[in-house]
């Protein structure tokens, strides 16, 4: 099985341990990701609020290069996912797709899109017991539905099922589709410390040990603002934040897991190590 793959900026990046955590995994699945030729940025976050034509034109260019490559587009970033979906609807309103037909879908989509949820459940060898983590999607995922598609943007379910088949324990709660802040993370960081410290008191009062996420912005965010947090409320609580790749990188046994969990900023291999899942150091 194939697909066009297209990390963006921040996957070749700030967020390396997402884009080969996603390599890593869909190759033990038997899926080859065939990088798009020549990919461009997709203007997230700045152009869609400079220039309309400008937001469109730049996501536009890497649908048509997908086209060629005749097969579905994964888009990991929810960013970026987020400017392809846009641009992919508002070319449909405008007289068919313009020359471009590619379905541009999230790794999360494609999992059960495409079967690899059945392939996935073979390959646990080490099942993440007792793992217990919220799921949060942020807002760029899911909404708005009418271009995401989300059948239910406002409580999604895909990740916290991949986690439950890896073994994890997915812990209801109500925040997993709020703002992170992570586009106002230079111009209001009043408003990001306000955002985040919210999502960490929630999930650690749902009784979570750990948050997964599909977006290198959150992570991102929601990682390396934990220290500032602490110093400002007094609340030393340290929350590990995954990729949802990197758990399921973890589960199959994947040899790489240790790398991605070095370049965290809120190191998880306490609390893994804690549980059994990985050896301590």
């Amino acid at each position: 099985m194939k697909a066009s793959y297209y990390p963006g900026c921040a996957l070749h990046g700030t967020a390396l341990e997402y884009d080969e955590s996603t390599r890593a995994i869909t190759k033990l699945l038997d899926l080859e990701l065939v990088e798009l030729p020549d990919w461009n940025c997709c203007g997230a976050s700045s152009a869609h609020v400079t220039d309309d034509t400008l937001a469109l034109n730049l996501a536009k260019r890497n649908l048509k290069i997908a086209a060629a490559q005749g097969m579905d587009l994964i888009v990991p970033c929810a960013a970026c996912y987020s400017r392809l979906k846009a641009a992919e609807r508002t070319m449909a309103e405008n007289g068919g797709r313009d020359g471009t037909s590619a379905r541009v879908i999230s790794p999360l989509e494609f999992f059960f899109l495409s079967g690899l949820t059945e392939r996935l459940q073979g390959l646990v060898k080490h099942p993440l017991t007792g793992l217990r983590v919220v799921c949060y999607y942020g807002c760029l995922l899911v909404r708005p539905p009418d271009v995401t598609g989300a059948r239910h943007h406002e409580h999604p379910d895909e990740m916290d099922r991949l986690m439950a088949i890896i073994g994890a324990e997915p812990v209801p709660w109500s925040y997993k589709t709020d703002c992170c802040g992570g586009s106002l993370v230079l111009t209001r960081t009043d408003i990001v410390t306000r955002l985040t410290t919210k999502l960490f008191e929630k999930a650690i009062e749902a009784g979570a040990e750990a948050m997964v996420v599909a977006c290198p912005l959150c992570h991102s965010n929601l990682d390396s603002r934990q220290e500032k947090i602490f110093r400002q409320t007094g609340n030393h609580h340290p929350l590990p934040i995954f990729y949802f790749t990197e758990l399921i990188g973890l589960a199959v046994g994947h040899n790489n897991v240790n790398t991605w969990f070095r370049r965290h900023f809120v190191d998880p291999r306490k609390l893994l190590a804690a549980k059994g899942l990985v050896s301590g150091s």
